[in-house]
């Protein structure tokens, strides 16, 4: 089934720190709140990226899962994204100091500035929520064409809570990033919306207990032609 589109909202999307004068705690933030190491390490073992894949790091923020990616796999080229101008300062501080060479790029998930078929994996990290449902849709539009056939995306974000003391804790984002960007999320409808762009194969592989909510690791595929 079809999953509606609410065509009239204005906004583009959330930005993850919406002041300056927090954008240094955002890496402790996250660290100390999202059991930042363990999930995202396990989306990049799921990712199972090879020698010559080539990786998008969709809304990259400060980098720290692109380099994670770059790490895992030394031959893989890797392109770090995001649309928020100071966050990617951060970014390339954090890769110049790791002595890794990784393009971070500035630009919408929207409006990918990438060729047709030019990568074999998009991994995201905490990006989607940002996202109204209508730019959910026009994002995995564009993750869909920038992907080769069999190429495969691997997303970690919210889920439906698991249990009661889940559901309280998500209410802080719901406040913070507001329900038009987060109802999908809460409700558990990702993956419909991965199937809905033309992905196949798309399920929840993990879930996490944080302190704001269920965190949750996805996968789909696009499909050879």
């Amino acid at each position: 089934m079809e999953i509606p589109v609410n065509k009239q909202s204005p906004r583009e999307y959330v930005p993850a720190i919406k002041s300056e004068s927090w954008l240094l705690l955002y890496d402790p933030l996250l660290r100390w709140t999202m059991r930042e190491s363990t999930f995202k390490r396990r989306l990049v073992e799921q990712a199972r990226i090879e020698p010559r894949h080539r990786v998008l790091d969709l809304g990259c923020g400060t980098a720290t899962l692109t380099i994670l990616i770059r790490r895992a796999q030394p031959a893989a080229e890797v392109v770090g994204l995001d649309a928020d101008p100071k966050i990617l300062e951060l970014a390339r501080a954090k890769v110049s100091k790791s002595g890794l060479a990784i393009p971070c790029v500035c630009g919408m998930s929207f409006e990918l500035p990438y060729a047709d078929a030019s990568f074999d994996r998009v991994l995201s990290s905490l990006l989607f929520h940002h996202l109204t449902r209508e730019n959910k849709l026009r994002t995995l539009g564009e993750v869909y064409r920038v992907l080769r056939r069999e190429g495969e995306l691997h997303v970690a974000d919210y889920g439906k809570p698991q249990n009661a003391l889940m559901r309280l804790a998500f209410r802080v984002v719901e406040i913070v990033d507001g329900r038009e960007t987060t109802e999908d999320h809460v409700c558990g409808l990702l993956p419909g919306l991965f199937r809905q762009a033309g992905f196949v194969a798309a399920e929840q592989t993990a879930q996490f207990t944080t302190v704001s909510g269920t965190l949750v690791l996805y996968k789909a595929r696009k499909p050879a032609p």
